[in-house]
């Protein structure tokens, strides 16, 4: 296993094509890039994260969701159409940013009126897949209290429709959502693509790996138990921390934990 982390972590304090060169110059091996808005998803932005990456590799993508996923679902065909537009140019970036996975919400459960249908989102999601999958990019259902994959159960449904389907394990969103993050971990199991960790203290705010009571020990055990051997984030919000040094010193946290325990 290896520990990285994710721009979103610097999402309001640093250009998301400056954080590369910040984990550059702190040895991070590998980062998720957080699209922020439309202009980051134009292929010449990619280009500029990778003229300045280092020797940051760029793992996965993820991209401010209700921007455009939501409408990749919707029943009206030009919406669809403009949707699949805009992910075109997402993994047309993510192709040139050499990143192989993408961290997808899909459905926003924002709405009274939302109704769930597993079968038709299940077919949808089947069709995005293979669209992203002709950029060499992989689709991966995040767990998120808000979106479609809010609760255990929901993943092994979408795979009956899209077997390649991987999954992205986050602790933070389990958590807000009320479920033992191990009931999504043993769900997604070996299909898991990556990981987003924060920590949080004995009140339940928000805090860097390290700085909290959550045990690292016991996720990084049950995710070996399950023989995922890929890679761990740092995912924060840009309010959980004071300085750069801190992030950087929870990402080491990280990777001394990811570094026993591989």
């Amino acid at each position: 296993m290896q520990a990285g982390i994710s721009t979103a972590s610097l999402f309001m304090r640093l250009d998301t094509k400056d954080a590369l060169p910040l984990f550059h110059e702190w040895n991070v091996p590998q980062a998720e890039v957080f699209f922020t808005s439309f202009c980051e998803y134009e292929p010449r932005f990619a280009k500029s994260v990778v003229e300045k990456k280092g020797n940051v590799h760029i793992h996965s993508v993820h991209a401010l969701t209700t921007q455009y996923e939501p409408q990749l679902y919707s029943a009206h065909p030009r919406v669809r159409q403009d949707a699949f537009s805009i992910l075109e140019k997402v993994m047309a970036s993510a192709k040139i940013l050499g990143a192989k996975y993408y961290t997808f919400h899909g459905l926003a459960r924002i709405k009274r009126t939302f109704r769930e249908d597993v079968e038709r989102t299940g077919l949808l999601t089947a069709e995005i897949a293979r669209f992203c999958a002709k950029y060499g990019v992989t689709l991966c259902f995040e767990n998120v209290e808000w979106a479609f994959y809010n609760r255990p159960g929901i993943f092994r449904e979408l795979k009956k429709f899209h077997p390649e389907l991987k999954g992205v394990l986050d602790i933070k969103q389990a958590r807000i959502s009320g479920f033992e993050y191990g009931e999504y971990l043993e769900e997604m199991g070996e299909n898991i693509a990556h990981v987003h960790v924060c920590d949080f203290t004995e009140r339940g705010k928000n805090c860097l790996p390290g700085q909290g009571v959550f045990d690292f020990d016991e996720l990084f055990s049950r995710l070996r138990a399950v023989g995922f051997g890929g890679t761990v984030f740092v995912e924060n919000y840009g309010s959980d921390y004071g300085s750069f040094g801190d992030l950087k010193r929870a990402y080491e946290f990280l990777a001394e934990k990811a570094y026993h325990f591989s």
